[in-house]
């Protein structure tokens, strides 16, 4: 190398400027090479697309364009979904295998985007972890055929309401914190049946896959069902009702030996039985008139839930056979039952003001007393029955007497008008007193045995103009009939439903 610098030196000065401008020219070309021997690496924003381009000057301007085309349409392809969606903690159990299928999805998605082909024995997450940081690598495809919803990490636990069990303790035990608790029984519909839970009911609480309560369910009734969700920290109350499908029921039956084995009998519920015996209980004592070869028929309806029976509804006409009269009497739209004539079939005055057992003694103006012994006359009827059984009014009046003496006990005397005056004695309590005014079947006290009498008993006295009458036999004036406007619908609808009773009691005496 001394003797190339020596050799160098003893050249004339334009010769040494030539041959040092050529060594440089030189080291240019061999560290700048031509477009026609450089190899081209093109990196898009997330594919990397790596070519030998050696003798691409012999390709055609066709070819090219063709090329840059498909890049294009690939590069769409590829981005027209955001990649930063991130996806929750895979539950174990029945999710695994779904996890297991978005973590394949995963690596299949980021090796197309970067153009790497994992070996076959290779582990595609291990390989990919040099090229994606932490948050990387929770990038999935959201193309993927296996969709991670919410929905799949609630949990639904039903617990059942013991006895002597609060909400506070079934919240405890559902895992609800105290601020739950208080904010549920905050709302109203919440606070109103929640704290009135009875045994046996049952109450359903969804949690989510932190453990964290979402929804609490409570079964108000046969059709209503109380949903309490908690969204951002806060819970929100709303009932579900079911729609209620009504069917209409024939039923009639023939008395031997009493009204209720006989209506029982016949099908009617407990509560269908008080009802027809409430409809013509102004017209007709149930404990003392009823005679054998008595009949009733009437049409009333069914309640289906999603096809599931749950109840009956409202009796919608009737028709009662009593010692050979005939009684009749249709539900109207305001509620109320009227005679097919559309007479109201509540009358001014209830025939008994209590639900009795029997009557010990009659109206009797000749009457042996049971205790002196002595002729006087028995100005009322008693009616025997349990104490504490509730005593009504027997019409709307004003209490004009309530008060005590050892002869009446506890009573009550009630002024219906100039013409009317009624009275209550050996009562047990007294529920109201001098000056209130009253409704038709408002209790007023309870039966009992005060006052001078031989065993619990109500002794009840109607007495018109000054006169005591028999309230078993006399005659009670009648309330309103139907409103004029309504008169003539009321018997269009009377006509109709009068006559499906005749006609189905035809078919039960054809098949029968």
């Amino acid at each position: 190398m001394s003797k190339l610098i020596t050799l160098f030196k003893l050249l004339p000065k334009a010769h040494q400027i030539a041959l040092s401008l050529l060594v440089i020219f030189t080291i240019i070309i061999v560290l700048f090479p031509s477009d026609s021997a450089q190899t081209s690496t093109q990196i898009t924003s997330g594919t990397v697309d790596i070519s030998a381009r050696v003798g691409l000057a012999a390709s055609s301007d066709d070819e090219i364009e063709k090329q840059n085309q498909e890049k294009s349409q690939n590069k769409q392809t590829e981005y027209s979904v955001p990649l930063a969606f991130r996806t929750p903690t895979a539950p174990s159990g029945q999710n695994s295998a779904a996890h297991s299928s978005l973590q394949n999805n995963r690596v299949t998605s980021n090796q197309a985007n970067s153009g790497l082909t994992p070996s076959k024995d290779s582990n595609p997450i291990a390989d990919l972890n040099p090229l994606l940081n932490a948050d990387e690598a929770t990038v999935i495809n959201v193309e993927s055929t296996v969709p991670y919803r919410e929905a799949d990490l609630l949990s639904h636990k039903t617990f059942k309401v013991a006895k002597g069990d609060t909400f506070g303790g079934l919240a405890n035990r559902a895992g609800l914190t105290p601020k739950d608790v208080y904010q549920i029984t905050r709302l109203p519909v919440s606070k109103k049946n929640l704290l009135k839970i009875m045994p046996g009911e049952e109450i359903v609480v969804s949690k989510d896959s932190l453990d964290e309560v979402t929804q609490i369910s409570y079964k108000m009734d046969k059709v209503s069902t109380l949903l309490i969700s908690k969204l951002n920290d806060k819970f929100e109350e709303k009932v579900n009702v079911k729609t209620i499908t009504l069917e209409t029921k024939f039923v009639t039956a023939n008395i031997s030996s009493n009204f209720w084995n006989a209506a029982a009998t016949a099908g009617l519920s407990a509560n269908h039985i008080m009802q027809l015996a409430n409809i013509f209980g102004w017209d007709i004592d149930f404990a003392l008139d009823i005679r054998a070869d008595d009949h009733f028929s009437l049409m009333f309806e069914e309640e289906f839930v999603d096809g599931q029976f749950i109840g009956t509804g409202n009796i919608l006409a009737a028709e009662f056979f009593n010692q050979g009269e005939r009684y009749t009497a249709v539900r109207y739209t305001d509620g109320e039952y009227y005679s097919e004539s559309g007479n109201s079939m509540r009358k001014a005055f209830l025939r008994s003001p209590v639900d009795f057992k029997y009557v010990s003694s009659s109206f009797n103006p000749r009457r042996l007393h049971p205790v002196t012994g002595q002729v006087r006359a028995h100005r009322g009827v008693d009616y025997v029955a349990a104490i504490g059984t509730p005593i009504k009014a027997a019409g709307r009046g004003k209490v004009v007497e309530a008060s005590y003496n050892q002869y009446n006990g506890n009573y009550v005397f009630i002024k219906h008008n100039d013409t009317y005056t009624t009275k209550y004695l050996h009562l047990n309590k007294r529920k109201v007193k001098r000056g209130d005014t009253v409704k038709q079947g408002e209790i007023i006290g309870t039966l009992g045995k005060t006052g001078r009498v031989t065993g619990a008993h109500l002794h009840y006295e109607f007495i018109v103009n000054g006169v005591h009458r028999n309230p078993r036999t006399i005659k009670l004036p009648k309330s309103q009939p139907i409103d004029k406007k309504e008169k003539s619908k009321f018997a269009a609808l009377s006509k109709q439903i009068m006559a499906k009773i005749k006609q189905n009691k035809q078919l039960h005496v054809a098949n029968n």
